[in-house]
């Protein structure tokens, strides 16, 4: 027994080369390897093979159909006598076939599979089902069924490249000495302090005239597992996680969803910016790599992505004045201190000819309380990074973490904070080290390299402002 990508593609040759540009190209020979291939067809007398029937063509004396079993883009063409056809042998429905696996006489395909047996295993009501063979259905039409859409075509392909590029995320880490640590879904902190937070209830206090918390203090679900790799850095010198998080932002916008995963790094005994842009920028080069080698015909459904040949870094400070001298009107007026919007980081990435763009040292009344203060006189500013891509904006955002334990103790009795942080005190106190890190949001990575303007349509169950199907 071998699933299809096995079976049609063990023989393919692909190729991803990555140099030190940030660009990684891609070159891949479409045609399949015949010869290893029918080395394979001459080991095999029958082929027993389970999936879903992607296309039914009836004739008089020959019946085709064309089978995939979710592990390729591509599908089996079975071939079988007539009096095989059965009623609910339909698009959709689900069977096994036995047969004998014989070299293609078409020039098109390397091999197809003669029927012997053909049995439904789940029938599928063509009438009412939602999906149409041969059509090609908008991202937007299918987003209403998720219980089905995976069977898409489109989708499918996406769901298999987002597999390999979670594999390849925890595969980077690991083979540089990361530690991979669980952090909590459930936490009393906010790390990001934007209060844009989903609390916990029980059921069962719902009713309650007094507010109960079962946790005995409030609990939310995590924006970033950060502060608690921040713990584990002041025992591991490289950790990471790779988890869901969740932001009650109030947005159907095309960039944000309410449930997406991040992937976040912290490293100590670095004391440079520069440090946490180099793994950003090794961590998106490895991964990628790993996808277009692993997913060449998934990735070709997807406009054959080439990414650009360099980077640009730039202040924050710089990126204002850019935005200052714009010929075009924003909504939101660029000024020294004021965040930057989506509309300032697409005028940014453009002005810098559609590539990356790192902006670093933000104000330090813009960052949260953990960044660290540069000390840069009357621009006070912190050493954060924020990575911008073309068609998405914000990729990543990261920065040195304030490990000096006056400048900590200062900012948080300012914000009030301090009770609530007494632990995060702690870490400094005890074996204290510069350290930084980073966090990158998965979704945002694919939507970038993919090309796909909804990020709803790179996640399989998308949870966002107003909706939760399923």
């Amino acid at each position: 027994f071998l699933d299809l990508r096995t079976l049609l593609f063990s023989g393919i040759d692909s190729k991803a080369e990555i140099g030190l540009k940030w660009c990684v190209q891609l070159s891949w020979k479409k045609s399949i390897s015949k010869q290893h291939s029918c080395q394979k067809i001459t080991n095999l007398v029958f082929f027993y093979l389970q999936g879903w029937v992607r296309s039914v063509r009836s004739q008089k004396e020959v019946l085709f159909l064309h089978i995939n079993d979710g592990s390729s883009l591509e599908s089996l063409q079975v071939v079988a006598d007539p009096s095989l056809e059965k009623r609910d042998l339909t698009f959709g429905s689900a069977v096994e076939v036995q047969g004998k696996l014989v070299k293609s006489p078409h020039r098109m395909q390397n091999m197809e599979l003669q029927a012997e047996t053909i049995r439904v295993v789940g029938p599928c009501d063509i009438w009412s089902f939602p999906l149409k063979m041969k059509e090609r259905h908008p991202l937007e039409y299918v987003r209403q069924f998720p219980h089905l859409r995976c069977r898409n075509n489109t989708l499918g392909a996406l769901l298999r490249i987002r597999s390999e590029a979670t594999a390849a995320t925890h595969s980077f880490f690991q083979n540089n000495g990361y530690v991979h640590i669980h952090t909590p879904i459930i936490t009393s902190n906010d790390c990001e302090g934007a209060g844009e937070l989903f609390q916990i209830a029980v059921s069962w206090a719902k009713d309650s005239a007094e507010e109960t918390h079962f946790f005995n203090v409030p609990a939310f679900l995590t924006v970033s597992g950060q502060l608690h790799l921040e713990v584990m850095a002041g025992a591991f010198t490289h950790v990471f996680t790779f988890g869901p998080t969740f932001r009650a932002e109030n947005s159907q916008s095309r960039r944000h969803l309410a449930e997406f995963y991040m992937v976040e790094a912290e490293l100590s005994f670095t004391e440079s910016l520069q440090d946490i842009m180099q793994v950003m920028e090794d961590l998106f080069k490895t991964v990628t790599s790993t996808v277009l080698s692993k997913c060449p015909r998934d990735v070709e459904l997807f406009h054959k992505y080439i990414a650009p040949a360099q980077k640009v870094i730039i202040s924050y400070s710089e990126a204002v004045e850019i935005l200052k001298q714009a010929p075009q009107t924003f909504t939101f007026k660029p000024e020294w201190g004021c965040d930057l919007q989506t509309e300032h980081e697409k005028y940014l990435v453009k002005h810098c000819g559609e590539v990356p763009v790192f902006v670093i040292n933000y104000p330090y009344d813009l960052k949260p309380f953990y960044m660290r203060d540069n000390e840069d006189g009357p621009q006070h500013t912190v050493a954060a990074v924020d990575l911008l891509v073309p068609g998405v904006g914000e990729l990543c955002g990261g920065s040195l973490r304030e490990e000096r334990l006056p400048f900590l103790e200062s900012r948080l009795q300012r914000l009030g904070l301090t009770d609530a942080y007494q632990w995060y005190l702690d870490l400094r106190k005890f074996g204290s080290v510069p350290h930084g890190g980073f966090g990158m949001g998965f979704e945002r990575y694919l939507q970038y390299i993919l090309g796909v303007d909804n990020i709803k349509d790179v996640i399989p169950f998308p949870r966002f402002s107003h909706s939760c199907l399923l």
